[in-house]
């Protein structure tokens, strides 16, 4: 009897080919079941979760009326490189003052209002976002990102979508 006939098959009845499938689907099963490495699970086992606040500043924010926008107590949608996290309290709203550097007759510069800044309907608004995030050695991360200062983030909300910046980060205990 031979082992291998002229059709591939061993011993007149198994393909080779059908023999190497088999092969590469069973290890294929050991390496999901017996070997499964990071679950990328947002829920761990030991890791600790605080508030953690937010300060975030959107410069040069159009809009006709940005008070409007946001409250105090309110709820946004929070988006940290490009992953949402869900949502944040509004826990401050500060608007700042529009100022542009004005040259002084001594030669110094001043900075002082900017007159267009009613026109422009261009606004600065500090707010300062409240929300739970994992503490690690490398700081907060809020859903499955770190937040940073200098990161941009995006909020949206029933009447406004923007980018900005974070200026500082709080872990509250």
């Amino acid at each position: 009897m031979v082992i291998l006939d002229s059709k591939g098959r061993l011993f007149g009845k198994v393909s080779l080919l059908d023999l190497g499938a088999a092969a590469v689907i069973a290890l294929a099963i050991v390496g999901i079941f017996f070997f499964p490495g990071t679950s990328g699970s947002v829920a761990q086992v030991g890791v600790t979760t605080k508030p953690v606040e937010v300060d975030v500043i959107a410069l040069g924010l159009r809009g006709r009326n940005p008070e409007s926008l946001f409250k105090v107590g309110d709820k946004t949608n929070l988006i940290i490189r490009n992953q949402p996290y869900g949502q944040v309290d509004i826990k401050a709203v500060e608007f700042l003052p529009r100022t542009v550097p004005v040259t002084q007759p001594d030669g110094s510069v001043k900075a002082l209002p900017d007159p267009t800044a009613d026109t422009t309907f261009s606004n600065n608004v500090l707010l300062t976002l409240e929300g739970r995030g994992q503490i690690t050695d490398d700081g907060p991360v809020l859903g499955n990102s770190k937040i940073k200062i200098g990161g941009t983030v995006e909020l949206e909300g029933k009447a406004y979508n923007f980018n900005t910046s974070v200026i500082d980060v709080r872990v509250k205990e």
